[in-house]
């Protein structure tokens, strides 16, 4: 039976009665515009470019969809005054809990690239939308404290254009500063400490590195567009030249890589990653050492490496910056089982807690594997620290504390867990 079926037999049994056929056509009208609605909003309106009243609007109805596993807070404002906003999902919002690994994705850095933002969105409804249906999602954060962050640069993102496939309108903040250029590493130095530096900063920047230094994240990636690769530090070399450029955690940030990669939907395939563009470059397993790639001076991802614990790579994410809104389910399917792979591995490789003799936790202290980065530990006590599977020997040492050394092997089944106590 098709409509005009249907409509004909109605007709018939209720054309009788005019005043009922009248109230039967303007019900049907209303259910048809509700289910019409419905279905819009949970398919093709979902999949929109969102502005930044309607991504806090989104951002909003995650939480008070689901507030008993979501906070939202602000970790400062742009240029213009937006405030940059973060979205939490955790079992116990609001709270670090003690040998929980927190991590976090940050979207639209560049205004103009803005399929992150829209990425970051939806995974925090996904992940939300899931957490009572998907035994997995819901160990995964019940375990692990994520936090969220849209847009960095929502001020470019306003003078930004649809469309737009490699331009550089709605790049930079609203101080024409591009905010991957304006952190301190090794040639871009403007303070001795990340205090200090950040005074020097834009209000973007400064609330970044603030935000940073003081939270203990483990991993993280930095979204961006313009090509179809995981990019991992260094950005850049004392130098800034073209060239290999390895930190001392080289096997961990490769591997990291391709565990996005290597679940994207097309990021590892062979063959050009954008072939229209960048003539036709291409990238072994669909990643690439940043300064190998081109130097970056200024970069965040360098930053993180260089004054955090916290392991970070920047994604390149969409051929074009500005993709067109009917393409974005496409660069969800792309992407949403790669942006949870990616987090997990904050729960590769060695954690625990340091403790003095009274059981009290001891902050600051100091995590050490030679030849390898020195992480510290939370307030708390407890620190994690991404390692491939071997043995290792590791070091603790804190202020007024006697050093004590442990061995530990790691396995790629589940951290390995170590508790240390240090006596003065």
């Amino acid at each position: 039976m098709n409509a005009d079926m249907c409509k004909e037999f109605l007709t018939t049994v209720i054309i009788q009665n005019t005043k009922m056929w009248k109230v039967f056509q303007i019900c049907f009208l209303l259910i048809t515009a509700a289910y019409s609605a419905s279905v819009a909003s949970s398919s093709s309106d979902d999949f929109v470019h969102h502005n930044y009243d309607a991504m806090i609007a989104f951002m909003e109805k995650v939480r008070s969809d689901y507030p008993h596993i979501t906070r939202m807070y602000s970790i400062g404002k742009s240029v213009q005054g937006r405030s940059l906003m973060v979205l939490e999902i955790s079992d116990n919002p609001g709270i670090h809990e003690v040998g929980e690994p927190e991590v976090k994705y940050v979207g639209n850095m560049h205004g103009n690239e803005v399929i992150g933002r829209e990425l970051i969105l939806h995974l925090s409804r996904y992940l939300c939308k899931n957490y009572e249906k998907d035994a997995e999602i819901r160990r995964f954060i019940d375990n692990t404290r994520i936090h969220l962050l849209p847009s960095m640069n929502p001020d470019g993102y306003e003078r930004a254009i649809e469309g737009d496939a490699q331009g550089v309108r709605g790049r930079r903040n609203a101080n024409n500063i591009d905010l991957n250029r304006n952190f301190p590493d090794f040639v871009y130095r403007y303070g001795r400490t990340a205090e200090e530096s950040s005074k020097n900063a834009e209000p973007e920047t400064r609330a970044l590195m603030n935000w940073i230094v003081r939270s203990p994240f483990v991993i993280s990636a930095n979204l961006h567009g313009g090509s179809l690769v995981a990019n991992y530090p260094y950005d850049t070399n004392p130098g800034s030249v073209r060239r290999y450029s390895a930190t001392n955690d080289d096997d961990v940030f490769r591997f990291i890589s391709k565990s996005y990669s290597l679940t994207h939907r097309r990021m590892a395939k062979s063959g050009p990653a954008c072939p229209h563009q960048r003539n036709g470059e291409s990238f072994k397993d669909g990643i690439t050492n940043g300064a190998n790639w081109y130097p970056v001076n200024g970069g965040m991802q360098d930053f993180n490496y260089k004054r955090s614990n916290c392991f970070e790579i920047t994604l390149e994410l969409s051929c074009v910056k500005y993709p067109l809104a009917k393409e974005i389910r496409s660069f969800w399917e792309d992407n949403k089982y790669a942006m949870l792979n990616f987090l997990k591995q904050a729960h590769r490789g060695v954690k625990g807690v340091v403790r003095d003799e009274k059981g009290s936790g001891i902050p600051n202290a100091r995590i050490m594997i030679e030849d390898r980065k020195t992480v510290t530990t939370a307030k708390d006590g407890d620190f994690w620290r991404i390692l491939l599977p071997g043995t290792y020997t590791i070091r603790v040492e804190a202020e007024g504390y006697e050093p004590v050394e442990k061995t530990v092997t790691v396995t790629n089944e589940k951290p390995s867990e170590i508790s240390v106590t240090l006596r003065r």
